[in-house]
């Protein structure tokens, strides 16, 4: 196994392609594709399937490439170790997070001291955000109540407690206040089943032998504030993520104990590339 074929086959899993890969890499598409036919002899496996039209990677193809995802990843940060600064970070930052509202400071800070790095945010529940991360699809993700794990390095955010939001004017006048008891006379909009706030609030209320039952189930936060600010039901958010929505008002659930926890987390191996490196600095400075 050669260092020419494993990049031969990284770049053809990466542009999706030979023709794409061999332009990437300034070969001809023959000479691309003897090296991964190559790679492929050697070690009798097979890592495309080849059609007429497309270039699939297989089951083998595909585990492959998450390891030279790796490996190429880690020979760039070499590199950029060795030729730059910390002021020249540059790049692209991919940060998935259950809540964008944890690190909006944090992304302020880099931006300022790094404005050659691209910043791509998206939000996801607990277990999209760790699947990205373990797929080196982001570089950063934030997430609440974060299980221990050996290949996670994480960093606490916040804490606080779980309230219940209301569209203004859905609650009769006096009331601004619940118990968990009093949520089953209303209609419940719960996140989907991979939100840790819904399992923490589900998790107290079996314990107390009150389920709760959602009326209505909404994929991401952002989907769920609109249905509560629409009037239809009650939603659930930790503090921290209530926000300024005008629309909506805070109902803390006063005999509730449970609170989410916001942490920031990175693969460990991966705590050397630059741009994670520098970003880690922003948060830090707040």
């Amino acid at each position: 196994m050669r260092h020419s074929q494993l990049r031969a086959f990284h770049h053809v899993a990466l542009h999706g392609g030979f023709s794409r890969a061999a332009e990437a890499l300034h070969q001809t598409q023959p000479a691309l594709s003897d090296q991964v036919r190559k790679l492929e002899q050697a070690h009798d496996t097979l890592l495309f399937h080849r059609d007429r039209r497309e270039v699939r990677l297989t089951e083998a193809g595909e585990g492959l490439f998450r390891l030279t995802r790796q490996y190429f990843e880690q020979e760039g940060a070499i590199a950029d170790y060795l030729s730059q600064s910390r002021a020249s970070v540059h790049g692209t930052l991919r940060i998935i997070a259950d809540s964008a509202l944890h690190v909006t400071d944090a992304l302020r800070r880099f931006q300022a001291a790094h404005p050659r790095v691209s910043v791509l945010l998206q939000t996801g529940n607990t277990a999209e955000v760790l699947a990205q991360l373990r797929n080196y699809d982001a570089e950063v993700g934030v997430v609440g109540n974060l299980d221990p794990a050996p290949d996670l390095i994480p960093r606490e955010l916040s804490r606080s407690p779980i309230i219940a939001i209301a569209a203004k004017g859905l609650l009769p006048r006096g009331v601004t206040s619940l118990t968990l008891a009093e949520l089953r006379d209303w209609p419940l909009v719960f996140r989907e089943s991979g939100s840790h706030t819904r399992l923490a609030l589900e998790e107290e209320a079996a314990r107390r032998r009150l389920p709760l039952r959602p009326t209505i189930t909404v994929d991401g936060r952002e989907a769920m504030r609109e249905v509560v600010a629409s009037g239809t039901g009650l939603g659930f958010v930790s503090e921290a993520e209530f926000g300024q929505d005008r629309r909506l008002v805070k109902v803390p659930i006063t005999d509730l104990n449970a609170e989410m926890t916001e942490t920031l987390v990175h693969l460990g191996m991966r705590a050397d590339v630059p741009v994670i490196r520098a970003f880690l600095r922003s948060v830090e400075e707040g």
